[in-house]
């Protein structure tokens, strides 16, 4: 799992990013509520640690922006102690859960698993190595950079992702990016293998995706 963490108090943040990256998960941490709202946005994450009293813009308001944008991301509030309204205002704009400061670590990891088996499985995200896809909102990456794709390249991506390890054969490519509107004597498919090469592979100087002649294409699951 790739968290994130954002409270003003950054030794604070240090110790819950400390903490998650030492029981076996990923994590980083923001330490106000403009950096944070741009951190969330990030379709890789699996939980958001969201204190209420932000600097620049206030946890409650971080999530409601999220919610409005269609991004469904767990997250777990940070409050006061007493300070219910803070709570009611937090879950009314789309917080899943809330914990009362101080807390201990061992609950909020178990609180952040909890609600990510609540979370219904996104379909439309794909994730192989450091190649990550968001079919909902058509985007894709590769080590933190976005690639730029036309509407023909991101499916060709798409479904080498969906049988990330596995060949894909000209037919399949055939049947699900172009419909039929090609036939596999044109030499539309292997142009179109090689646009996605240059931008996902060669850019990066990596060779994750082979071609298997006479046969298809793979995407290395290690590349």
């Amino acid at each position: 799992m790739h968290y994130l963490v954002v409270d003003d108090e950054a030794r604070l943040t240090d110790l819950v990013v400390r903490y998650l990256s030492e029981s076996g998960h990923t994590a980083e941490g923001r330490y106000d509520g403009p950096s944070g709202l741009a951190a969330a946005r990030d379709p890789r994450l699996d939980g958001v640690v969201l204190d209420v009293m932000l600097p620049g813009l206030d946890g409650v308001e971080v999530c409601r922006t999220l919610r409005g944008e269609g991004i469904d991301v767990p997250v777990v509030l940070l409050t006061a102690r007493g300070a219910v309204g803070e709570r009611v205002a937090g879950l009314d704009a789309g917080a899943d859960d809330y914990m009362v400061k101080p807390f201990a670590m061992e609950e909020l990891l178990a609180r952040l698993r909890a609600i990510s088996r609540r979370r219904p499985e996104c379909s439309g995200r794909l994730q192989v190595g450091d190649l990550v896809l968001d079919a909902e909102r058509r985007r894709a990456w590769r080590a933190d950079t976005e690639l730029d794709l036309s509407r023909r390249e991101f499916a060709v991506l798409r479904v080498l992702m969906e049988n990330a390890g596995r060949v894909v054969t000209r037919l399949q490519l055939l049947d699900e990016v172009w419909d039929g509107e090609t036939d596999l004597r044109s030499n539309a498919i292997d142009v179109h293998v090689s646009k996605v090469r240059a931008k996902v592979d060669r850019a990066f100087g990596r060779t994750s995706i082979t071609t298997l002649r006479g046969v298809g294409y793979r995407l290395e699951t290690a590349p």
